[in-house]
């Protein structure tokens, strides 16, 4: 009830008392509240939009049911079964690509083996051959070597050290700049050849890569990424020391667990590239 001071029932000590409510008079016949009329017709036979709705309810449930039975064809669409069957599509690609990679070298070998039987070439000019081969990387380099291993940090990693913020997602992983890092350093400390995962690098390789993993020359390669570069130990691990882009990668290592090992292998043989050797680049429209 409202307590406002100008309800009729508030009023103040000692006042009047309020007056008795007159009688209401009794209402007429007309004024009475007026009785609906009948609709006329019948009333089953008149028009209802209700039941045009639920008619329209049941024929969109029935157009949606067959549409996912007719795109699931037997099959779960609610899983993540498309995105299994591309990556395992990728991985068949990749290893396909490492198959004719073996047959092309294997071909390249009978090819300069014939070659070399009757090519009516001079000593000097074989030597030439040769060595221009051997910059190429498409022949085999032996020497004492070293590996590098990178690899992605643990999930759940938090900073080691204080003064630190707290790891985002990309903190934890190896980006293509580190694999490169790693590559260029190596070169500038004198490696005769260097070799990613289980493939030979040349002029041409282009270390990539595409989310979490390493894309290098046709094939598909996931964490630890090994690269291992034949030369002299000391010289390649002093410039892996100095460049730095590596220096910045340690304090990544230090403060949140990315992985590094240098190890020394003794001496080692590289194989020499197998793929093909020729440019792919855009031309303009004729």
């Amino acid at each position: 009830m409202s307590n406002s001071a100008d309800s009729p029932r508030t009023g103040t000590t000692g006042s009047a008392p309020d007056p008795a409510p007159e009688s209401a008079p009794e209402p007429s016949p007309a004024a009475s509240r007026a009785v609906p009329a009948p609709v006329s017709g019948d009333r089953r036979g008149g028009f209802r939009p209700v039941r045009v709705l639920t008619v329209g309810v049941f024929a969109l449930a029935g157009l949606l049911f067959f549409t996912s039975f007719t795109t699931a064809k037997g099959t779960n669409i609610r899983t993540d079964a498309s995105l299994l069957k591309l990556s395992d599509l990728i991985q068949e690609r990749s290893q396909k690509n490492g198959e004719l990679d073996e047959t092309n070298g294997a071909l390249r070998d009978d090819v300069e083996s014939l070659a070399e039987a009757d090519d009516g070439s001079t000593r000097a000019q074989d030597d030439k051959l040769a060595g221009l081969e051997k910059n190429a990387g498409t022949q085999k380099v032996k020497g004492r070597a070293i590996t590098v291993t990178l690899n992605d940090a643990p999930p759940d990693a938090t900073a080691k050290l204080p003064g630190y913020p707290e790891p985002q997602p990309d903190y934890l992983v190896i980006h293509q700049q580190d694999l490169q890092a790693v590559v260029n350093a190596l070169w500038q400390g004198g490696a005769q050849g260097i070799k990613v995962m289980d493939q030979r690098l040349i002029s041409t390789s282009a270390v990539r890569c595409v989310g979490n993993t390493l894309i290098l020359q046709g094939r598909v390669y996931s964490p630890p990424y090994k690269i291992q570069a034949v030369g002299d130990p000391e010289k390649l691990q002093q410039a892996l020391a100095e460049a730095p882009s590596i220096q910045n990668y340690m304090v990544y290592v230090n403060v949140y667990g990315l992985g590094w090992k240098v190890t020394e292998d003794g001496t080692v043989t590289l194989p020499g590239y197998s793929g093909t050797v020729d440019l792919h680049y855009a031309k303009p429209v004729e």
